[in-house]
Order: structure tokens, then C-alpha cells, then sequence
């Protein structure tokens, strides 16, 4: 995480609810041989203290994981190139990154079998609440057999959350005309990812919109 305490003034329930929405982040563990990473969805249970997933069992996280281990989830948001240009301060600027990334930190551990109906049942139905009106899909749909047999190839996990550490780089270190800059140079610009997302942040940070108003992937 980044040194700098004006990008890490956003408290855990936001950050937990900004990994919530996000849903998708980057699972590690220190393995046998190295670094291990798996590209996984998640649910975060309703006390903020556990996270579901489901892992191929193929995945070489899975076959490190027979006792309780230590884990991070790295959930990270828009990301954007931020030129010196755009401050229209002196020279002595020079190019940085602004983003938004949360670090959720925990105890990785295998469940039983029995309940990854659940997890897969309570995942699905996490997104596709966000595609109303479409009627949401459910395993209802498939035949049982299928089901349970595509199932098999898949194993429930935990991550019992003990820290949460998060960066939200805004452009917070410059003056406020200069970060009004950035936000409208950030709208126009193409280096980076959901950048339209980034430039109402770095506006909030400037009198505009709140955190529980800005909008990840297009949902508020």
C-alpha cells in the first residue's frame, strides 16, 4: 500500500463496500514453490468477516490449501496515467498513477463439499441482481445431473478477513485547481481503465460527489 496517509483516509466499511461491488479481485499465497495467484469472483458474507469462493480444483492454490493458510485478496477499481501537464503548476511535476486498490488480508481455508451449492447459489445471485430486469439465471435452469456434475469440478473456500488495507490515489497531494484539472483531463483520456470512473473520484476530491455515490463498472 501506499505510504502516503492522504490516500488512505477511507475507513473499512467503505473499503469492504468497494471490494463488495467490485466482486472480483486477485486471490495469492506463498506456496511450496513461490507465489501463487488465482483470478477469482467472491462474496463477502453480510458481517464483513468471512469472503466466499469457489476454486477449480485443478488450481494449484487449492492443492496448497489443506490446512488453513495465509492469503490476500487484492481487489483493484479504475486506474489511470496522470501527466504533469495537466496541473498547470511548475516544472518540477513529474507523471504518476492515480487508482484505487483495496487489500483484503485472511485465512484461506478449504469447506466441505456440502456447502458449495450455497456459495455457488449466493454468488450467481449476487450479479445477476445487477442485470434487471432480466429474469436472474439460478441452477434451477440447468438439469440436475449436469449440475451436480459440473460441480464436482469445483471446491468451496473461506478467507476469514483479519486486515484490510486500501490505497485510494486521487490527486489528493495537489491543490485543488490542479486536481480539477486532472478530473477533466482524466475524462478525455485513454491510458488507463474505467476512466470515466476515476475522473468523478478525483472530482469528489474536489467538492464533488461522495463515495457512496461514485459508480464501479457502470453501477451505481
Amino acid at each position: 500500500m501506499h505510504p502516503n496517509t492522504l490516500f488512505r483516509s477511507v475507513d473499512e466499511k467503505e473499503n469492504l463496500a468497494f471490494a463488495e461491488a467490485r466482486g472480483f479481485g486477485m486471490l495469492t499465497i506463498n506456496g511450496d514453490n513461490g507465489l501463487l495467484a488465482a483470478h477469482v469472483p467472491f462474496c463477502i458474507c453480510d458481517d464483513g468477516a468471512r469472503i466466499e469462493l469457489h476454486l477449480s480444483r485443478a488450481n494449484p492454490i487449492l492443492k496448497q490449501a489443506g490446512q488453513p493458510m495465509e492469503c490476500l485478496l487484492a481487489v483493484t477499481g479504475p486506474d489511470g496515467y496522470v501527466s504533469p501537464d495537466w496541473y498547470e503548476l511548475d516544472n518540477n511535476q513529474v507523471p504518476t498513477w492515480n487508482y484505487v486498490a483495496v487489500h483484503i488480508r485472511g485465512a484461506l481455508k478449504v469447506l466441505p463439499d456440502e456447502d458449495l451449492p450455497g456459495i455457488v447459489e449466493r454468488l450467481s445471485a449476487q450479479f445477476e441482481g445487477r442485470l434487471l430486469p432480466k429474469t436472474p439465471w439460478a441452477p434451477s435452469k440447468m438439469d440436475a445431473k449436469v449440475y451436480a456434475r459440473m460441480q464436482r469440478s469445483i471446491s468451496p473456500l473461506e478467507i476469514s478477513v483479519e486486515a484490510i488495507d486500501a490505497t485510494w490515489k486521487l490527486s489528493q497531494n495537489k491543490p485543488e485547481a490542479a486536481r480539477l484539472r486532472v478530473f477533466s483531463a482524466l475524462r478525455n483520456s485513454t491510458v488507463g481503465v474505467q476512466l470515466p470512473d476515476l475522473s468523478r473520484l478525483v472530482g469528489e476530491q474536489s467538492g464533488g460527489m461522495s463515495i457512496e455515490e461514485m459508480t464501479v463498472d457502470g453501477e451505481r
